[in-house]
């Protein structure tokens, strides 16, 4: 693997570079496909664009394959999934535009599978390896499964294709796997290294079998991995079928090529910013139920001429929880933000990508720990707020870029709000689903616009939420309500998208109920910062009322719309918590929009009237934050205004009001 020890030290530096090693292994199945550098220069333009975009259509075949084949609303509605292509090697030739922190990992395992199955049980044609060990690549947490398999072309090893997915339940202690009381991966779903899962075509039985036992919903999970199957069919066939009409030489000569060109655009768009370094702390508040403390993880971001080095040194050590994350959680954090904020005009291949990366990170830290701690909720856990911290430092680097610079954002959602649900269907049937209305975040505000209101998440370009009648149908609940919430958005010159929150009781269950696992951590401050003066966007906040009277109101046709107008006991949630619902509990979660860009009290107060006038923003708020005062009419008062404007920068520096 290319990971370089530094000798004396307790630090991992990591290039993108094959190894002398894997490329000797490699070439053990590819003595007769490998291409040279005046062979790529030697594919005519026209030929490189079709292929290209051949192999990118490839990857979003793949992608429907899965949505189509799997059962699972997580994946079939919300697009917790991604596909990928590597060469034969294992670098990264084609992400899908779905969850790019699953992918970001894959060429991590297929290495692994290179450097240590090739032998035994070996790589043949028809093979296809299951993983989902974090440590080893291909996920960020044990419920990202994978599935990869080689591609052979006249008996030489070609190329990999994979899929990787959430499953929404692997066993551990807590339905869904996430386990908030845990201290370590004991707790949790087993960690699987790579293992041949189908052999010459054929699933093993016997593999399948254990991996199915462990969860709580077998029949659901067999399908979701007959799904990654056929998108690796897929992908096997059309590969083939290109390589039949172009000739391997000149496949493998375009794949090298979008490497190789995206190395080579990205290191000129970097040579063209200027030197510096960048720094940022994200947090993590609680790394298992009862625990309060709150964690940092440092990032120092250095450009010098046409490398970015990403330095984690100074984060906290692994903590007793399951918001750990390994190495592949600090991949995840980084590549998404660069392919969305850097190569928004640069193709995807990550394999080129990583070459103008390094990263230096400390082991036995919260985002790059070592076994056996407890990563269950890594991937949106301390992968996450690595994320967050990448993306405050790569904005700020572009910033100062004239025109790259409207690419910077604020950080976008800065955590994700878990709600799981798990029992007995209305059907008879038990259950476990991850509520992903969270996918709806609200995106961080640009350097000259609004951020887009529950617009999604930067790492998940196609992610989606479920209709709410997809998850009222699939699972016993009822929404008494899904919307944006106002005020939710950071404040600033340019305001952050607005998060929204859910509100639902369970319903139709033979139990009378359902379990509920909340796991929310930025309440105890807000975890996606603004830029430029921006301020950051409303923490999390969840609610679980208990013997409420909502059955009764709902039975004599009202529909509560705000939690002030059902009686009953309330209870604010912890960051982590795991109960039950009865048939009378109301839960209500409300996850966390963008961060702002500049300076509240330059917005143009024509704006924030418009956000009031649209509940986006309330009138308390236009007034203390944004120093704007509206008239009776909603207009603002322009004189009213720069008076209260200056009072409030009169208060910033402790100069009190005039």
């Amino acid at each position: 693997m290319p990971l370089i020890h530094v000798a004396g030290s307790e630090k991992f530096v990591f290039e993108e570079r094959a190894s002398d090693e894997l490329c000797a292994i490699a070439s053990k199945f590819v003595p007769l496909h490998t291409v040279d550098a005046a062979a790529e220069l030697a594919i005519d333009p026209l030929t490189y664009e079709v292929i290209r975009h051949r192999l990118s259509a490839i990857t979003d075949d793949m992608g429907d394959a899965l949505k189509r084949m799997s059962g699972s609303v997580v994946v079939t509605d919300c697009n917790d999934f991604n596909a990928a292509i590597a060469d034969e090697a294992g670098d990264l030739i084609l992400v899908g535009q779905y969850n790019m922190q699953l992918a970001a990992s894959l060429d991590m395992a297929i290495k692994w599978t290179l450097e240590h199955r090739s032998e035994n049980p070996g790589l043949r044609p028809g093979d296809m390896f299951f993983c989902n060990d974090p440590w080893i690549g291909g996920g960020l947490h044990q419920n990202d499964a994978s599935v990869f398999a080689p591609l052979f072309y006249d008996g030489e090893l070609f190329a990999w294709s994979g899929a990787v997915c959430h499953q929404v339940d692997l066993g551990g202690v807590s339905p869904g796997s996430w386990s908030v009381a845990g201290t370590d991966v004991f707790w949790e779903s087993t960690p699987v290294p790579p293992v041949k899962i189908v052999e010459n075509g054929t699933l093993r039985p016997d593999i399948e079998d254990m991996y199915l036992r462990r969860s709580r919903v077998p029949k659901l999970i067999a399908l979701d991995l007959r799904a990654k199957l056929g998108a690796n069919n897929v992908a096997q066939q059309r590969l083939t079928q290109l390589i039949d009409k172009y000739g391997p030489r000149v496949v493998k000569a375009v794949m090298k090529k979008m490497m190789h060109d995206a190395e080579h655009r990205l290191r000129s768009k970097l040579r063209s910013l200027p030197d510096g370094t960048w720094g940022a702390v994200a947090h993590q508040d609680g790394a298992r139920a009862g625990d309060s403390n709150i964690y940092k993880i440092v990032l120092q971001m250095t450009k010098h001429g046409d490398k970015l080095t990403f330095d984690f040194t100074g984060t906290d050590a692994q903590v007793e929880g399951f918001v750990n994350c390994t190495f592949a959680g600090v991949r995840g954090g980084i590549m998404p933000i660069i392919l969305t904020m850097l190569c928004n005009d640069i193709p995807w291949a990550p394999g080129g990508i990583y070459r103008c990366v390094e990263i230096i990170s400390e082991r036995g830290t919260i985002n790059n720990c070592t076994f056996p701690a407890g990563i269950g909720k890594a991937s949106v856990a301390s992968a996450w707020a690595t994320q967050n911290a990448v993306s405050e430092c790569v904005a700020q680097m572009v910033g100062t870029h004239p025109q790259h610079r409207k690419a910077a954002m604020s950080c976008c959602q800065g955590t994700w709000d878990l709600a799981l649900l798990a029992g007995v269907d209305q059907r008879g049937a038990p259950f476990v689903t991850m509520l992903c209305d969270p996918m709806a975040g609200g995106l961080g505000a640009r350097v000259d616009q609004d951020g887009v209101d529950t617009g999604g998440q930067m790492p998940i370009p196609m992610g989606r939420i479920a209709d709410v009648e997809i998850n009222e149908f699939s699972f016993p609940m009822l929404y008494l309500w899904r919307r944006e919430e106002m005020d939710s958005g950071g404040p600033g010159r340019y305001r952050g998208g607005l998060g929204g929150s859910s509100c639902f009781v369970p319903h139709d269950s033979p139990l009378h109920g359902v379990h509920l696992v909340v796991s929310a951590p930025g309440k105890a401050l807000p975890l996606a910062p603004g830029l430029a003066g921006g301020y950051p966007s409303a923490t999390s906040y969840d609610v679980l009322m208990r013997g409420t009277n909502v059955q009764q109101m709902l039975a004599q046709g009202f529909i509560p719309g705000d939690l002030d107008e059902i009686d009953g006991r309330h209870e604010v949630l912890p960051s982590h918590v795991e109960t039950n619902m009865a048939a009378n509990d109301v839960y209500f979660t409300h996850w966390q929009g963008g961060g702002g860009y500049g300076d509240p009290l330059r917005r143009d107060p024509h704006e924030v009237a418009l956000d009031v006038a649209s509940f986006r923003v309330s009138p308390r708020a236009a007034s203390d934050v944004y120093g704007v005062m509206l008239k009776t009419d909603g207009t603002p008062d322009a004189g009213a205004t720069e008076a209260r404007r200056r009072d409030l920068r009169r208060d910033r520096i402790g100069a009190g009001a005039a």
